[in-house]
């Protein structure tokens, strides 16, 4: 990169270069290998008369205006016939009279020095310029060329003007904190320093920001503290009572300075109870220097700014609050098919319609715009809110582009410019400090979008003072508090939001009770499972309830455990049982992360859009292969009929062998051996041999790590007392026992010799680790001898057969797994009485039977090829040797035929099958 950055400096002509510089551009910068394949050079247009584009790129539908290196970007030049056009309008026309299906993304101008990226969604907003000598740090900007979902590179200037302001922020607030710290306050006192510092930070932001922003005078608030800081504490008082004071009721006497300041209202200056501390020099270094003058926050994004914002909130308050960090790219998941994307097909019909008539549509569907409102029951710092408010206001700049075409005065009669306002976006935190966010990041989302309309419409009013909305925002427990005191459903459109991620084994006490509160039957008592299922339940149960016989449409974002195992049914079949919840659409599992690198939360997540609305429509369902179109969504994410797979203690083919957990020790680790114990032991007693087992659990079975036991079923007391190693062992365990607040687990120090649990089946079995990682095609799954003690880490299968081998070490029954099991992490936790009880075995013929043996003999014999490899090692995917990958295909194949399926078939239309199966053998 740095070679072409040097040939190309203050050279280029745009005749003889523009086809050398690109492809050099593209495969010195970009790492096209074979850029003459996708970028398209002298494309021709038909305007009124033959023109040529100098570059196009067919797959991202970018058009390159190229100019020679002395030409500025900005100079309009007359054309071929006679019109005047600048290189972005020259580019503008010829995507204009292209086909509608090759209309330009993206229109890059460029002269060898400079690039200007305009955003063809965007047309009225500045283009982002980068210039050649900046490449190596903005190269990842021009992503957009080659990949038609990269991010524009506005957002990417966005994201790290961001991130660099909450490190900004940060600093600010932790020098701040030690002026509010004192050890000598009381609990209420210390509670209140802390809300006061975490309102005087953002009111400090929201004042750099409008000072940048031209909500106020440029540099005002940095001109007005600077001469004052000996006495900046009492000058930001007065100020703040300043901006919160009309114009007209302000004291004739004030400073001047002060006097020149706009009202903002909105209640962000509102609270006189803040409590300022002394603002040193330290301080006010940051905030001048650091904050004022070395840093513009114009072009930070709203919606970041939440996320950038928690970053400030200290590690044991984002783990107990289960939060997590969103992209704008995962905040559209969720309200583009909840919404947005709707509302989007209904511009489109109609900016389609007839002159006469998109006028009067227009008009409408602006006014709708309007009148919708939304509701975040655990909105953090406001990143759903913002970024709705954002697509809304940005629907709502096309639809007044559009009517300033068909010249609507705005200046005359009762036009209002902008329908869309915060006032419409209501919000549910806990946090005090992510409220106060939320409200600001409102503001200055707010403060934007109306920059960009005012290039639209000239005559609009200043956006000072701010639209009041602080009741919009609630600090409360969403899971305590009503919802309707926040807004009446009959006024409520959608609800939407990223409620807390906490599985409930990691709950608090608290956190359980109010799960318990919440699910709750008809007569007002907890459902039996209440107490097993994750915190982000409770919004699921609380929205159902909100929105029941409404027209509300709600989604949430979860992680995918409560789309499988025994989760499914506890958590969604009281909601649709009681209101007839149905999903709209939903999002398989995928992985939800962060804008911030370094706070990528990683969570393996789904997002479920449902509603009690009964209006008929495909639903959409998002999967890894891509978007499907579905007449059904169940509980579990799939297309298959809607019901409930629950718990059972026998397999639902009664011709299928039963399965069972390994043995359960429950010895303290004395029973136990390493490799290291178990010689040390042989070395001082050699009869001990007899006793000891080899011992396997899931990380021995996976791994080929070795462990084993001291086995003594069948060994009489006489018999230990000649052993001291071993007696010191049994009394070890004995201790353990005893010590256990279980009685159960008290009462096993009587056979402190055994295993607490022993399910060890006399023949050999066939063995299934209960937890295996999720990059795994399929789950290592064994014959073992019966000489082998396992644990009950693993469940088992007595006298099972090459057969019942094949089929659970088939693609089919790694399906099933997959859709049914329960989740520990990020890895699948198998389960006898979800998974393999309720798996529908294929009805076979011998000779199918007779098919599926011979290939599941095959598995075996490939993998004893490798007998030094491990079961991780057989099963990475990377590694797999190819007769065991060739061996499964053919397993998968003879299965899939017994099942009737074709080869082919993919793992969705398996559990589609096998789940209609299920509801036949149910019903029967």
């Amino acid at each position: 990169m740095k070679n072409f950055i040097e040939r190309w400096k203050n050279i280029g002509d745009e005749k003889s270069d523009t086809q050398k510089f690109w492809l050099e551009f593209l495969r010195d910068v970009l790492n096209v290998e074979k850029p003459e394949e996708i970028i398209e050079f002298e494309k021709r247009v038909e305007l009124a008369h033959k023109s040529f584009i100098d570059g196009y790129i067919t797959s991202t539908r970018t058009i390159i205006e190229q100019k020679s290196w002395d030409v500025k970007l900005d100079n309009a030049t007359k054309q071929s016939d006679g019109s005047t056009l600048t290189p972005f309008e020259q580019a503008k026309r010829y995507s204009d009279w292209l086909p509608d299906s090759e209309h330009a993304r993206w229109i890059v101008t460029c002269n060898f020095q400079e690039f200007h990226i305009h955003d063809m969604e965007r047309p009225k907003a500045e283009p982002e310029i980068i210039r050649l000598e900046n490449l190596e740090d903005e190269a990842e900007k021009f992503a957009f060329l080659i990949d038609l979902k990269a991010k524009p590179p506005r957002e990417i200037r966005e994201e790290k003007i961001s991130i660099e302001a909450g490190k900004l922020v940060e600093k600010l607030k932790s020098c701040l904190e030690t002026c509010y710290q004192n050890p000598n306050n009381d609990e209420d006192l210390q509670k209140e320093n802390e809300r006061s510092l975490t309102i005087l930070c953002v009111r400090i932001v929201f004042l750099l920001y409008a000072e940048d922003s031209g909500l106020f005078e440029k540099s005002q608030f940095h001109n007005y503290l600077e001469p004052r800081k000996i006495m900046a504490r009492d000058a930001l008082i007065k100020l703040f009572n300043v901006l919160d004071t009309k114009i007209e009721e302000r004291d004739l006497y004030i400073d001047e300075d002060l006097k020149k300041f706009p009202f903002v209202n909105g209640g962000l200056f509102k609270d006189k109870n803040v409590l300022l501390p002394h603002i040193d020099d330290k301080i006010l270094k940051i905030i001048l220097h650091d904050m004022s003058e070395c840093f513009n926050w114009r072009d930070i994004n709203p919606t970041i700014f939440g996320s950038i914002f928690e970053r400030v909130l200290n590690d044991s308050e984002r783990e107990s609050g289960g939060m997590h960090y969103t992209t704008i790219e995962n905040i559209h998941k969720v309200i583009d098919p909840l919404f947005l994307d709707d509302l989007k097909a209904n511009l489109d019909k109609i900016l389609k319609l007839k002159s006469n008539q998109r006028t009067k549509k227009l008009i409408e569907f602006q006014e709708n715009l309007g009148n919708l409102n939304f509701l975040d029951p655990a909105c953090g710092s406001g990143n759903f809110l913002t970024e709705t408010y954002l697509s809304l206001r940005r629907l709502e700049n096309e639809i007044l582009s559009e009517l300033m075409k068909q010249q609507i005065n705005f200046a005359s009669g009762n036009l209002t410019p902008i329908k869309v306002k915060i006032s419409q976006f209501f919000g549910i935190e806990i946090n005090d400090f992510a409220v106060a966010v939320a409200k600001t990041a409102l503001w200055i989302a707010e403060a934007q979008m109306w920059n960009e309309t005012k290039e639209i419409v000239q005559v609009i009013d200043d956006v000072l003072p701010l639209e009041k909305f602080e009741g919009n925002i609630v600090e409360a427990n969403a899971l305590k508090l009503d919802w309707s005191t926040v807004i009446k459903p009959e006024k409520l459109n959608f609800i939407m939001g990223n409620p807390p991620f906490v599985g409930y084994s990691n709950q608090s006490k608290e956190q359980k009770e109010e799960i318990l509160a919440i699910y709750v039957d008809e007569a007002g008592k907890p459902y039996k499972t209440a107490g097993k299922i994750d915190y982000v339940a409770g919004w699921y149960f609380k929205a159902a309830r909100f929105i029941r016989g409404s027209k509300i449409h709600a989604a949430f974002v979860a992680t995918n455990s409560i789309t499988q195992g025994e989760q499914v049914a506890a958590i969604f079949k009281p909601i649709y049982e009681r209101w007839g919840i149905e999903i709209d659409f939903a999002h398989q599992s995928f992985v939800w992360n962060s804008e911030l690198k370094d706070l990528m939360a990683n969570v393996h997540c789904v997002i479920i859009g449902f509603s009690t609305d009964k209006t008929p429509r495909l639903k959409k369902l998002f999967t890894p292969e891509g978007l499907k179109l579905v007449d059904n969504i169940n509980f579990y994410l799939s297309s298959s009929p809607k019901f409930f797979i629950e718990a059972r203690k026998t397999p639902i083919c009664s011709d299928a062998p039963m399965m069972t957990l390994g043995n359960l020790p429950r010895d303290g680790g004395n029973l136990i051996l390493t490799p290291e114990d178990k010689d040390k032991l042989l070395k001082k007693i050699p009869a001990i041999k007899r006793f000891i087992r080899q011992y396997i659990g899931a990380d021995e079975f996976i791994n080929g790590d070795k462990r084993y036991c001291l086995w003594l079923v069948e060994e009489t007391p006489e018999e230990f007392h000649k052993m001291p190693a071993v007696m010191a062992r049994i009394k070890a365990v004995k201790k353990f026992r005893l010590a256990s607040k279980r009685e159960a687990t008290q009462k096993l120090a009587n056979t402190s010799w055994l295993f607490a649990e022993i399910r060890q089946p006399d023949t050999n079995y066939i063995a299934v680790p209960l937890t295996t990682g999720e990059s795994r095609n399929y789950i290592p799954i064994g014959f073992m001898s019966h000489d082998v003690i396992i644990s009950n880490a693993i469940s088992i299968i007595p006298d099972a057969t090459l057969y019942h081998f094949g089929v659970l070490t088939s693609r089919v029954h790694m399906a099933w797994m997959k859709a049914t099991a329960g989740r520990l992490g990020i890895s699948y936790r198998y389960s006898s009485t979800i998974v393999y009880n309720n798996f529908v075995w294929p009805s076979v013929s011998a000779k199918q039977r007779l098919k599926i043996e011979s290939a599941a003999q095959k598995i075996l014999d490939a993998r004893a090829k490798y007998p030094e490899s491990s079961f991780a090692d057989l099963y990475n995917d990377d590694l797999m040797p190819p007769e065991l990958r060739k061996a499964h295909k053919a397993n998968d194949a003879a299965v899939c035929e017994a099942y009737g399926f074709d080869k082919n078939i993919s793992e969705e239309e398996i559990v589609s099958e096998l789940m209609k199966l299920y509801e036949k053998n149910v019903i029967k």
